[in-house]
């Protein structure tokens, strides 16, 4: 039987010297979901994203996904087994047009090994007008259409994001986890890059996990939204009902709820 969790956190902490980052945490991101992650400045969400991500090995506790243990595997294991991450600062191959920074996605391209240029130069232009159309079907869904022969080093910050975003699709990725996308993107594009993220969860069947300084970014795109505070998962809810959540007002604003209304 398929969980209904394809990320679980399972009673992790994490510990650097003597501070306790990360207390304990459990939490689930739901398969086909868009689930935020919320929290004041030093709350540990970053410790805990980065946990999950393969940045940063918990010091106790277990993170499963799509049913496997994954506690300990680097980020490029997880990118084997489907999980992904955009960064606040978009990483690029300056040099590389949008197209081709979509084409370079893929791992363990035929075009890669000498002996098969030399002896089955078919198999990796094949390979390659495959990844050539797929990117082309990609740019088309995100509307870069009119940059994807420009220098991604050239692009906006927006634009930057967006491409990101393209780079998941192009391995199929079960799980997406954005760091901040909404950070040095101006609000135009900012909406376009929500729409993208709405459109690939609900016509592709993404899973994002996001965390973000953003809340009306967080309102419009999460549901669920998981709180933390002082390296603890403190609540759990629509943004509306956290909104209304006296202990969630106080861990932002450090003063009771009715100090602040």
């Amino acid at each position: 039987m398929i969980s209904d969790a394809i990320i679980e956190v399972r009673n992790v902490s994490k510990r650097f010297g003597g501070l306790l980052a990360v207390n304990g945490c459990s939490l689930e991101v739901a398969r086909g979901s868009i689930t935020g992650l919320i929290g004041p400045n030093g709350a540990g969400k970053t410790t805990l994203f980065n946990m999950v991500a393969g940045n940063i090995v918990p010091s106790d506790g277990r993170i499963v996904f799509d049913g496997r243990d994954i506690t300990g595997l680097k980020p490029h294991q997880l990118f084997r087994l489907g999980m992904l991450r955009t960064f606040q600062i978009a990483h690029e191959f300056s040099q590389l047009t949008a197209l081709e920074n979509l084409m370079m996605v893929p791992g363990d391209q035929p075009g890669e090994y000498l002996s098969n240029l030399w002896f089955r130069p078919g198999l990796a232009a094949r390979r390659e007008s495959e990844l050539r159309q797929k990117a082309l079907e990609v740019i088309d869904f995100l509307n870069l259409g009119h940059v994807k022969n420009e220098f991604a080093g050239n692009l906006s910050g927006g634009q930057k994001k967006l491409l990101e975003l393209g780079r998941t699709m192009m391995v199929d990725a079960k799980v997406v986890l954005l760091d901040e996308v909404a950070a040095g993107v101006n609000k135009t594009l900012l909406n376009d890059l929500a729409a993208n993220i709405e459109r690939m969860n609900r016509e592709l069947g993404y899973t994002f996990f996001v965390i973000e300084h953003d809340m009306d970014l967080i309102a419009r795109l999460c549901d669920p939204v998981i709180v933390m505070a002082q390296g603890e998962v403190i609540a759990k809810g629509t943004m509306e009902e956290l909104r209304r959540n006296p202990q969630i007002v106080e861990a932002y604003f450090g003063a009771p709820v009715e100090a602040v209304q």
